[in-house]
């Protein structure tokens, strides 16, 4: 098939279920220059990220995680939305959106102009304090790392998704890892780590939007973490039609009522004139 079948069935879709639920994963931020987690078989395209207990048991994982973040947080950082967020923020204003769920932590729904948005994951452009909860923006915690480590500046790396990137040094043990100001707590970026649990108010307000929904559309996401997979299983239980439209297999494949194997980007910008132009006809 082509991009405009695609897009004739994924607007079909669209209009049958008028309060729409969207989960989306990293696939619909490559066109934005950041990278995946997984291929197209839903195995790891780079080293796993670091584990939540890790982090907060290890001085040496923290100093290794901030190191590697002085390479890889520019890109998320700098990042702007790709044509597939761009459409996604068009399709909620034109109503068919009830509320997009993100697996992603880029904030680049938010940029791209969607406004009901659940960050499932959190965010990466915050960081938290783990001992009295006060909260940074994450580009002032950068700036002060890369002052108190001028000599990370020598190195290069490529990015990863989640603001790491793929660097290996002995040279980690001497970088000094940023504290809390306030309490001299452990700082860690403001989103969920692997290995660690998802907020329950995050995933109630997500689950009570999809009990309310008329169908599931899951973008860009192999579903192979259960945080994103529980939306599919949960909308299956409640007999709610599912759609996934994403490069390669997903963990709900299963489940689905509609598969769009295609290209995100191009998929979604011509599914949004597709439905354009029905709503200029009507």
């Amino acid at each position: 098939m082509n991009i405009s079948t695609y897009a004739e069935q994924l607007a079909e879709f669209i209009n049958q279920h008028p309060r729409l639920v969207v989960l989306t994963g990293a696939g619909v931020s490559t066109d934005s220059g950041i990278p995946a987690y997984r291929d197209k078989q839903g195995n790891w395209q780079h080293s796993a990220p670091v584990q939540h207990q890790e982090f907060m048991n290890s001085h040496y994982a923290r100093q290794r995680y901030w190191a590697r973040s002085l390479l890889g947080w520019p890109m998320i950082r700098d990042a702007q939305p790709s044509p597939a967020h761009l459409a996604l923020s068009k399709l909620e204003k034109m109503g068919h959106i009830h509320l997009l769920i993100t697996q992603n932590v880029d904030r680049l729904h938010q940029k791209a102009g969607s406004h009901q948005v659940i960050d499932l994951h959190g965010r990466s452009d915050k960081v938290k304090c783990m001992q009295c909860s006060q909260r940074y923006n994450r580009t002032y915690i950068h700036e002060i790392s890369a002052q108190e480590n001028p000599q990370f500046e020598i190195f290069e790396a490529t990015a990863k998704p989640d603001g790491d990137a793929d660097l290996e040094t002995d040279q980690f043990k001497h970088f000094k890892v940023p504290d809390c100001a306030q309490c001299g707590g452990i700082l860690k970026p403001d989103v969920v780590y692997f290995g660690d649990n998802v907020p329950k108010e995050t995933v109630f307000s997500a689950l009570d939007a999809l009990e309310q929904a008329d169908a599931l559309l899951t973008i860009g996401s192999s579903l192979m973490v259960y945080s994103g997979f529980r939306f599919c299983k949960k909308a299956a239980e409640w007999n709610k039609p599912i759609a996934a439209l994403n490069l390669g297999i997903t963990r709900a494949d299963p489940l689905l009522n509609l598969k769009i194997n295609a290209p995100i980007s191009e998929t979604l910008t011509a599914t949004l004139s597709v439905l354009r132009a029905q709503s200029s006809r009507s």
